[in-house]
C-alpha cells in the first residue's frame, strides 16, 4: 500500500465528513425535535437524549477523529475508552449535581435562605419572611448522641445554635427519619466536632430534627408567631 494510500485512510474523505455532518444534523435534530414536541417527558427524556449524544460522540470519532484508522489503532482505542469515560463522568456528575440541587431545594427555598442569611426582610415594600433585629438565641446540645434539651420552645425570629460536643461529625436534617424537610431554606446543617451551627426561626409551628447518620439523635423546637 502507497504511503498516500495510507494517508488518505487515515485522514478519511470528503465523502466520509459530508456524511458525518450530515449525520450529526440528523442525530441533533431529532433529539431537539422531541423536546419541543414534548415526546416524551422526565426521566425518559434524559435518557433519550443521553443516547443521542453517547450516537453523537460515536460519529464524531468515528467520521472526524477517524477511530481505528491509520497506523496506530490501538492508541485509538485507549482515545475512545478515555473520552467515553470523560463524558460519562461529566454527564453523570452533571445529573446527579442537578437531581440533587432539586430534591433538596426548591427555587422558593433558595430564595429563603438568602433573605435570612442576607437579613432582606423587605423586597419592593413586601415582607419576604425574613427577620428583622436581634432575638432571643436558644442553645440545643448534643453529648454521647443525646440532644440536650429534647423540646426548644421559642419566639418566632429568634434562633437556634445546635452545638456537637461529640468527636464526629453530624448532619443534622429537618422533619422525621427518613423524611427531610425544609425549614426556612435550610434543608441540612452539617456540624463538625466542638462546632456549632446557627439558623433564624423565621416560621412558626412545630419542627422536628434528626442526625440523618444517627437518626436516634433527634429533638423538637416550637416556634411561635
Amino acid at each position: 500500500m502507497s504511503q498516500a494510500h495510507e494517508q488518505n485512510d487515515e485522514h478519511g474523505s470528503m465523502q466520509s465528513y459530508v456524511v458525518g455532518f450530515l449525520l450529526s444534523l440528523l442525530f441533533t435534530f431529532i433529539p431537539y425535535i422531541m423536546v419541543v414536541n414534548q415526546t416524551f417527558t422526565g426521566t425518559k427524556l434524559l435518557v433519550t437524549i443521553i443516547c443521542f449524544a453517547m450516537v453523537q460522540l460515536v460519529i464524531q470519532v468515528t467520521f472526524f477523529l477517524h477511530l481505528g484508522r491509520g497506523p496506530k489503532p490501538k492508541w485509538n482505542l485507549y482515545f475512545f475508552i478515555s473520552t467515553i469515560g470523560v463524558v460519562a463522568f461529566v454527564v453523570g456528575g452533571s445529573i446527579f449535581i442537578m437531581n440533587n440541587l432539586h430534591y433538596n431545594m426548591s427555587p422558593s427555598d433558595k430564595l429563603k435562605k438568602i433573605a435570612n442569611d442576607e437579613g432582606i426582610y423587605q423586597v419592593g415594600g413586601k415582607a419576604t419572611g425574613a427577620c428583622q433585629g436581634q432575638h432571643a438565641n436558644h442553645k440545643v446540645t448534643i453529648k454521647n448522641s443525646a440532644v440536650s434539651p429534647l423540646q426548644t420552645d421559642a419566639d418566632k425570629c429568634d434562633t437556634l445554635t445546635i452545638i456537637n460536643e461529640d468527636d464526629y461529625e453530624r448532619e443534622i436534617a429537618f422533619g422525621v427519619h427518613p423524611y427531610h424537610d425544609v425549614y426556612a431554606g435550610e434543608t441540612e446543617l452539617v456540624i463538625r466536632p466542638g462546632k456549632s451551627k446557627t439558623i433564624t426561626l423565621s416560621e412558626a409551628g412545630t419542627f422536628s430534627f434528626h442526625d440523618h447518620l444517627q437518626p436516634e439523635t433527634s429533638g423538637k423546637f416550637t416556634v411561635s408567631e
